[in-house]
């Protein structure tokens, strides 16, 4: 069974920084591509990163790119994203994926950007 547990989420004030996590288990991770998705309240999901099996490739939703980062740890089965300049509209429910699409993805963690 695929698990996908997100963490790392929170509140944080404008301009600060956040990584969040992403534990995966019940496949082989190394061999699948991963995502991470977000939804804000009252809007439906959009697409924020990936990443190729090898980490070799990345790819960044226009509005974050260049504040956002995206790794793994194949070793660890773990997918991150470093969160970095959040603005408010960065808030949002953050969920990881297997794959490109978002059906299979985790509970997600809560990003909140205020002051």
């Amino acid at each position: 069974e695929v698990q996908l547990v997100e963490s790392g989420g929170g509140l944080v004030q404008p301009g600060g920084s956040l990584r969040l996590s992403c534990a995966a288990s019940g496949f082989t991770f190394s061999l699948y591509d991963m995502s991470w998705f977000r939804q804000a309240p009252g809007k439906g999901l959009e697409w924020v990163s990936y990443i190729n099996t090898g980490g070799s490739f990345t790819n960044y939703r226009a509005s974050v790119r260049g504040r956002f980062t995206v790794s793994r740890d194949n070793a660890k089965n773990m997918l991150y994203l470093q969160l970095n300049s959040l603005k408010t509209e960065d808030t949002a429910m953050y969920y990881c994926a297997k794959g490109s699409l978002s059906t299979q993805r985790g509970q997600g963690t809560q990003v909140t950007v205020s002051s």
